[in-house]
């Protein structure tokens, strides 16, 4: 913890930032919600760690009018310390850090060298530096943080934020169709409807071009004894694709069990606590075949997989056998858009495809992802908004 009155017992980051510019706007210096946010990432990747860096961080983010400077100087001093402190280290950015005439308050006087300037300054005193302590969010502590390793308080914590991700696939044309001044194709009614008014002959050509609407998401989630620390977190995405997105969402281990209608109702905790009802297989064996070919049989032939994105998330143990799984997969690959398989335990540099079950499906996958952790959700979201590749 630093030294300086101010300093000690500092505040997380987002509190930081908030608490110093609510004070600059409170003395009249004009700091908005951009200048903050501006604030708050220069905190972020800069990662200050003397009053100094902190000052000028907080100089070049808030300050837009050389008149505010003595201002801000001010709130400065009486948000992070007496000015006697730290003023001495004020200055421009590529000045040379100036020595301060007194010590750390807690600390033994050092020997001073050479003789004291006209400004009452040791010269050959060295600057001392005061660290600044930033802490993360607990939201940013948890991000890198493999789920499995999460409480259940933890996976809560993570829930509001998984609820604002957007799970969009790509686009496909629909029936409908739009009027378009730059359309390819012509609106031969609209075209002979207005040129009736000047006696059949068409002075204009009215276009038109296809409506796109996003491809349906279908979500295929192992519940089984090995995927279970990761289905919890995953079913609290889920349950916010369900609702936001209309995605169909399908659980399995020893069988299939759609739990779309479930996840629709209700709020995000009772929908969850509904779906483990509905799941009566969850942490058991996994049968990753036999559910494929039941979905392939009932719901993916009838039309729902026809030109869908298709999420399958499972570690990729299997008790059927390998062969089954790939003749199941080929089947689904062949009506879905785009097939993308999320194996949390593909996070690992020393993962290999080594599995039965996970060797026999990847030939039919157009990606792998891992989505282990809140950071890693961004390649599961990017995997499902990216086009077909060839297989």
């Amino acid at each position: 913890m630093s030294d300086l009155p101010g300093l000690s017992g500092l505040p997380d980051l987002p509190e930081l930032a908030a608490s110093f510019t609510v004070a600059l706007h409170d003395a009249g210096v004009a700091v908005g919600p951009d200048r903050t946010r501006s604030f708050a990432r220069a905190l972020t990747v800069l990662a200050p760690s003397t009053t100094r860096e902190l000052r000028h961080c907080a100089l070049a983010t808030l300050v837009s009018d050389p008149e505010q400077i003595d201002l801000f100087d001010e709130v400065f001093d009486e948000v992070f310390g007496d000015p006697a402190d730290h003023g001495a280290q004020r200055g421009q950015p590529g000045d040379p850090p100036r020595s301060l005439p007194n010590t750390v308050p807690g600390h033994a006087p050092a020997d001073r060298k050479g003789t004291a300037d006209g400004r009452g300054r040791d010269a050959g005193a060295q600057p001392r530096t005061a660290p600044v302590p930033l802490a993360a969010s607990p939201l940013d502590r948890l991000a890198d943080r493999d789920f499995a390793d999460l409480s259940a308080e933890e996976l809560a914590r993570l829930a509001e934020v998984m609820r604002t991700l957007v799970l969009r696939t790509p686009t496909r044309p629909s029936r409908r169709r739009r009027t378009a001044h730059h359309g390819a194709r012509i609106d031969v009614r609209r075209t002979l409807s207005a040129g009736r008014r000047t006696g059949g002959y068409p002075l204009r050509l009215h276009r038109f071009a296809v409506r796109a609407r996003p491809r349906d998401l279908i979500v295929l989630c192992d519940i089984s004894g090995s995927m279970e620390p990761y289905a919890r977190a995953m079913l609290q995405l889920l349950y916010c694709a369900a609702r936001a997105t209309h995605a169909e969402v399908f659980t399995f281990a020893t069988r299939l069990t759609r739990l779309t209608p479930v996840l629709r109702r209700g709020g995000p905790d009772d929908a969850l606590a509904r779906a483990g009802r509905a799941a009566p297989d969850w942490s058991g064996g996994t049968r990753i075949a036999d559910c494929l070919a039941e979905f392939n049989e009932r719901f993916g032939r009838r039309g729902m997989a026809h030109g869908a994105v298709v999420a399958l998330i499972s570690d990729g143990w299997d008790t059927g056998a390998p062969a089954d799984l790939a003749t199941h997969m080929a089947r689904l690959s062949r009506v879905a858009y785009r097939v993308v398989w999320v194996n949390p335990r593909t996070a690992s540099p020393r993962y290999r495809p080594l599995v039965a079950g996970m060797a026999a499906a990847l030939p039919y996958c157009d990606a792998v992802v891992s989505a282990h952790n809140l950071a890693a959700l961004n390649e599961f979201t990017a995997a499902l908004h990216a086009r077909r590749r060839h297989r």
